[in-house]
């Protein structure tokens, strides 16, 4: 049986882990340390794969039985974007979809990280001034796509993913959905770090089926990390802080 592995691990394990996702075009080149870099190559493989069952991976960074037969196998392949995003699925508000409408569009147009990590037009426009690049920008990607919604953002435009999220519970937007579906356009808030941290990430909803959560998000893997599309387990995801709502 494959050994399991997370960060802080070392070794030849590391080392055959690496060079499959080298492989696999998430990482630039294989090593024997299982750093920061390679947990977010992890992360963004099983945002993208299928275990053997056909369901998506556990995205937790840990390389389990599922994880390693994915690397190893041409998993079964998820709907493609092209396909998935012809038409926005029906339900949730005006406001989130017209921010998800935005993010779809952006995605099309291959937004993305231009010359190095958290750099290039793409992210200084989402960053909106408020601090220069390379900077982390899920949360200012999120922001500005809210800039397109009906009389404007209807939040303060934050580079912070739990300050988004603060501001959706001061106002009370955000609900709990193990009672509560997950809507298009909707934010989903994970942390990061430490449960108790400022660190964090955000991204939208696209849709919510059989239990399979879709989002889009940006700044989510290595460099060059374009807006794209994930997809979870609802009932598992790994660090996640809640989901909020825009009536």
């Amino acid at each position: 049986m494959a050994e399991i592995l997370r960060s802080g691990a070392s070794g030849p394990s590391v080392q055959l882990l690496s060079q499959l996702l080298v492989e696999r075009g998430y990482i630039a080149e294989a090593t024997t340390d299982f750093d920061r870099e390679v947990r977010r190559a992890v992360e963004a493989f099983q945002a993208q794969h299928l275990d053997p069952r056909g369901e998506p991976l556990v995205v937790d960074g840990v390389v389990g039985p599922l994880t390693w037969w994915a690397l190893r196998n041409q998993s079964p392949p998820p709907r493609s974007d092209a396909a998935m995003l012809a038409a926005l699925p029906s339900g949730g508000s005006t406001t989130g979809r017209a921010a998800l409408t935005a993010a779809v569009d952006e995605m099309r147009a291959g937004a993305r990280e231009l010359g190095r990590n958290n750099d290039g037009p793409w992210v200084a426009k989402y960053l909106n001034g408020l601090t220069p690049p390379p900077a982390e920008w899920c949360a200012g990607f999120v922001s500005w796509c809210f800039t397109h919604a009906p009389g404007g953002i209807p939040f303060r435009y934050s580079l912070g993913a739990r300050a988004i999220r603060d501001d959706f519970r001061g106002r009370g937007w955000l609900y709990d959905a193990a009672t509560e579906a997950p809507a298009p356009g909707d934010i989903v808030v994970w942390w990061r770090g430490q449960p108790d941290s400022r660190a964090g990430h955000i991204g939208l909803v696209y849709e919510s089926v059989d239990g399979i959560l879709t989002t889009i998000e940006g700044n989510k893997g290595n460099f060059p990390a374009p807006v794209r599309t994930f997809r979870y387990v609802l009932g598992r995801i790994d660090r996640l802080l809640g989901f909020g709502r825009v009536p």
